[in-house]
């Protein structure tokens, strides 16, 4: 297992047994012929949790690789694309309880799974290792912003938040 100890304030689990789809901060298992496809923990941590989710594909559906299949409100929407084609199938337990992605993101917190248009192995090579995937958090504001701090590292943010600790507020008296 890797680590990375401050992580917007947090401690994060890396798991080196799995390999990820950095851009979009999935882990990927292999498992029978499908391959098994959930949310890092520093992918959810980075979107602020999950509140919703919404399939946008029907269950058992060929789908392309780039396709939007997922919808998920977050701080944000986010829309996740299929990371390979394949036939696809949900997760119910995260859609009934989508709190679950960040109680056990590597375990019954999984989204997906596809089973791949190609051999599972095969399939597999396409994604990164835990080490790549650590080195492409090393730019994002997880990273950046170690200790979690409100206003994180943009230097606009930054500017705001001195700005209005520094402000003196009077009262008019009328």
């Amino acid at each position: 297992m890797a680590y990375i100890e401050k992580f917007l304030g947090k401690k994060v689990e890396i798991p080196e047994d799995l390999s990820y789809e950095s851009k979009l901060g999935l882990w990927v298992r292999s498992k029978d012929d499908h391959l098994v496809f959930g949310l890092s923990e520093p992918a959810w941590i980075l979107m602020n949790g999950v509140n919703d989710l919404e399939w946008l594909v029907a269950e058992g559906q060929k789908i392309s690789k780039g396709e939007s299949v997922l919808f998920a409100i977050t701080g944000k929407i986010l829309y996740l694309d299929a990371p390979l084609e394949g036939i696809i199938s949900f997760n119910p337990k995260v859609k009934e309880d989508p709190s679950l992605i960040g109680r056990d993101p590597y375990g019954e917190g999984w989204l997906f799974k596809i089973t791949p248009a190609v051999a599972g192995l095969e399939a597999l090579d396409q994604f990164g290792t835990a080490r790549s995937y650590i080195n492409s958090l090393k730019t994002s504001e997880g990273c950046k912003n170690p200790e979690g701090l409100k206003g994180g590292v943009s230097g606009i943010c930054k500017a705001v938040y001195t700005g209005i600790r520094e402000q003196k507020f009077e009262r008019s008296r009328s």
